[in-house]
C-alpha cells in the first residue's frame, strides 16, 4: 500500500467520527466511473460517495492555473469573481471519511488546499469546503488540458449540472 493510503488510514482512526462536513465538488470527482477506478486503484473501496445534491458556489469561477503533467495540460480551480458562479455537488461527508476525500483532491500532496465557498442548494445558501489550486503551485503558463476538459464534461454530465453550464465547460470557460 502507498504512504498516501497508510496517511489517510492514519486520518481517518483519529478523526472525529460525529463530525460533518458539507464538500463542494465541481471538478472529476463528478465523473463516477473515473471516481470508481481511482477508489479501487488506492484501496478505498469500503467508502461510497453520496449522491450529493445540485449546488452553485457563488462570486467564484473556473480558472485553469494547475499545470499537471498526468493531465498533461492545466486543470481548474476556484478563483473570486464577483457575479460569477460554478456549478457542482454538494456532499455530506462524515469526519472519518474527510481524509479519502482530501487524497482524491490533492491536499494530501499539496497540489491542493481546502477553502470555504458561498453555495446556493435548494434556494438556501451554505458555507461549504471546496479544494483549490494550492497558491504554492498556481500557474497559467501552458495549454489547459483537453483531456481534463473532456474529464469535466463527463463529470459534469454524471452530475446532472444545467446544461448551459455543460456548454461552457466544453469551452474551457
Amino acid at each position: 500500500m502507498d504512504s498516501h493510503y497508510d496517511q489517510v488510514m492514519k486520518a481517518r482512526s483519529t478523526a472525529d467520527t460525529a463530525a460533518m462536513k458539507l464538500y463542494f465538488a465541481y471538478s472529476t470527482i463528478l465523473d463516477r466511473a473515473a471516481f470508481e477506478e481511482w477508489r479501487a486503484q488506492h484501496s478505498y473501496e469500503f467508502f461510497e460517495l453520496p449522491e450529493g445534491k445540485l449546488a452553485e458556489a457563488l462570486d467564484v469561477d473556473l480558472v485553469y492555473d494547475f499545470p499537471s503533467r498526468w493531465w498533461g495540460g492545466r486543470v481548474a480551480g476556484l478563483t473570486d469573481v464577483p457575479g460569477k458562479s460554478v456549478y457542482g455537488r454538494l456532499f455530506e461527508i462524515g469526519g472519518k471519511d474527510w481524509p479519502i476525500i482530501q487524497h482524491k483532491e490533492g491536499a494530501v500532496t499539496s497540489m491542493c488546499v481546502e477553502r470555504l465557498v458561498r453555495v446556493r442548494v435548494e434556494g438556501q445558501e451554505l458555507q461549504a469546503t471546496a479544494f483549490v489550486t494550492s497558491p504554492r503551485r498556481a500557474s497559467t503558463e501552458g495549454p489547459i488540458s483537453q483531456r481534463f476538459i473532456e474529464a469535466l464534461v463527463r463529470g459534469a454530465q454524471s452530475a446532472g449540472l444545467p446544461a448551459e453550464y455543460i456548454e461552457r465547460l466544453r469551452r474551457g470557460e
